[in-house]
């Protein structure tokens, strides 16, 4: 059943943990759903949303999957896995999708053309790179959204990514930032261990 019981953003920060042992069963279509809708809300350069997303819930798949993932133990025990990746080829292809529809065509053109023009000179590996800098903003939502409707999370950078990309016929310039194990935690997980604020920031 859907979550209606939310974490504050705060609370959600505070309490999340990287899990690697999770309840057995599936997660509810409405709450993966939902918790991806939230993190569609990320914030991008251009607005060009370039992350998509695969959720991996048979277990036959997850099984590939964690073999690619060097056998981690959360693919297999988590009841979801969330392959986010980015695909910058496609974003800028379609670029009309994440213009404003409120600008009229003058300004509906310069803006495409705005868009478009820091792109033209970049290679496509340099494009997918940048697209997956913007991904690890939409990760970061998706960890806390996960949070905050009551499921923990551990996300993974440790994969083969041309193996991830055979297993679910994602084209091979496409970047991986991670691959996310989601469901109900079936341990407590380490205690946050982080530095001081006056360690990382400071006043200029």
């Amino acid at each position: 059943m859907y979550t209606t019981d939310l974490l504050t953003v705060r609370k959600a920060a505070e309490q999340r943990r990287s899990i690697r042992d999770y309840e057995p069963g599936s997660m509810p279509r409405e709450d993966l759903r939902e918790i991806l809708r939230v993190t569609s809300l990320a914030p991008s350069a251009f607005n060009l949303q370039p992350w998509r997303f695969v959720v991996v819930e048979t277990p036959e798949v997850k099984d590939e999957l964690a073999r690619a993932a060097f056998n981690q133990r959360q693919v297999r025990s988590a009841p979801a896995v969330i392959v986010l990746y980015t695909d910058m080829k496609d974003t800028l292809e379609n670029v009309d999708e994440v213009l404003h529809p409120g600008m009229d065509a003058v300004k509906r053109a310069a803006a495409r053309e705005g868009v478009l023009r820091p792109f033209a000179a970049k290679s496509e590996a340099e494009r997918e790179a940048w697209g997956a800098e913007q991904g690890n903003i939409a990760l970061g939502y998706l960890l806390l959204a996960a949070e905050a409707h009551g499921y923990q999370t551990s996300p993974m950078a440790g994969f083969d990514a041309d193996a991830v990309k055979r297993l679910l016929g994602l084209p091979a310039h496409v970047r991986i930032p991670a691959i996310v194990a989601i469901g109900r935690g079936a341990e407590e997980g380490f205690p946050h261990h982080r530095h001081p604020l006056e360690r990382i920031a400071r006043a200029a």
